[in-house]
């Protein structure tokens, strides 16, 4: 199971130069990668662009950009751009995004969001590989290729948690990522649902990142304050409130990680058993509290990177 970190605004309020530390910090304690998800501020895509060619040892990624408001000519570019400004170091990780954020700031169309993705990706992937690409369907019309010479096509990631967007993602994509997923929904419902999807499509087995919520702490009950605080809002969104009741969990904050290191470490263990093949930690508290956690991580990182999985690590 590799290990990668959140970095940007995901941790709170952060400027360029504090962005570009926290995937430097990354790189230096031997993690894996980088994430970075798109919010209302930085666009990801230019951050990780600049925050990477400033900090060539780690992979970057996003968990996850949504792609309602990007149209798929444009989306191809940005990323190709962004894999050769990164020397293929790269992956795009994106999503549908939530409903209601995508209506009520947007203006969009938010039903049938797993048929809109899978003619998204129909039209994306070939795009990305710098394929000519004729497309007037149901929801996108794309008529043209994308050229960013020297670029490799990056691996793209589904942010899926129902069974039709998991069937999507196995079949065209290269995996898929959660976020604030328990243990058990991952081994029961994520990991069997899109690796069936990917064995009947005759596709590789995917990815499974993961995105977990992490305090390294001696006070449990302040760290899980902290999350219901700052995250809770997320356990009254429908696309959330569906995982965390297949977890049995009441809200974000019974789904994070927390306690000393080892206890960090065992619980951490459990995403692998579960067939996570890249965990990406959000550290939870103030920068004192996100910097022990980080150097936590590295040191558990070796145990967790030999860890169980139960389909496989493909390579980065």
């Amino acid at each position: 199971m590799r290990i990668g970190i959140t970095v940007g605004e995901v941790r709170g309020p952060a400027d360029l130069p504090e962005i570009v530390g926290q995937v430097r910090a990354a790189a230096e304690a031997g993690l894996d990668t980088a994430w970075f998800t798109q919010a209302l501020g930085w666009d990801a895509l230019t951050t990780l662009g600049l925050a990477g060619s400033r900090v060539p040892e780690i992979a970057l990624g996003t968990a996850v950009l949504p792609v309602p408001a990007r149209h798929p000519l444009v989306l191809a570019g940005q990323a190709l751009s962004v894999q050769a400004a990164l020397g293929d170091r790269f992956t795009l990780g994106i999503g549908a995004g939530i409903g209601f954020m995508v209506d009520a700031m947007f203006g969009l169309a938010t039903d049938r969001p797993a048929r809109r993705m899978r003619e998204y990706l129909t039209v994306l992937r070939p795009l990305l590989r710098s394929e000519e690409v004729t497309h007037r369907g149901e929801f996108w019309t794309a008529v043209g290729a994308v050229s960013v010479p020297g670029a490799q096509a990056p691996p793209v990631l589904l942010a899926a948690l129902g069974p039709a967007m998991l069937r999507v993602a196995g079949e065209l994509a290269d995996g898929t990522v959660t976020w604030m997923t328990g243990p058990r929904t991952l081994a029961e419902h994520v990991v069997p649902g899109i690796t069936a999807a990917a064995a009947a499509a005759g596709r590789p087995r995917p990815r499974i990142v993961a995105g977990v919520l992490v305090a390294v702490t001696r006070d449990p009950a302040a760290a899980r304050a902290a999350v219901a605080d700052r995250f809770g809002l997320a356990g009254r969104v429908p696309e959330y409130r569906a995982v965390l009741d297949r977890e049995g969990a009441a809200g974000p904050a019974d789904v994070a990680v927390v306690g000393d290191t080892a206890e960090v470490a065992r619980q951490l263990v459990r995403y692998a058993e579960a067939g996570v093949t890249d965990l990406f930690v959000s550290p939870i508290g103030d920068a004192v509290q996100q910097r022990r956690t980080v150097a936590a991580l590295a040191e558990v990182s070796a145990v967790l990177r030999v860890a169980p999985s139960s389909v496989g690590s493909p390579g980065r």
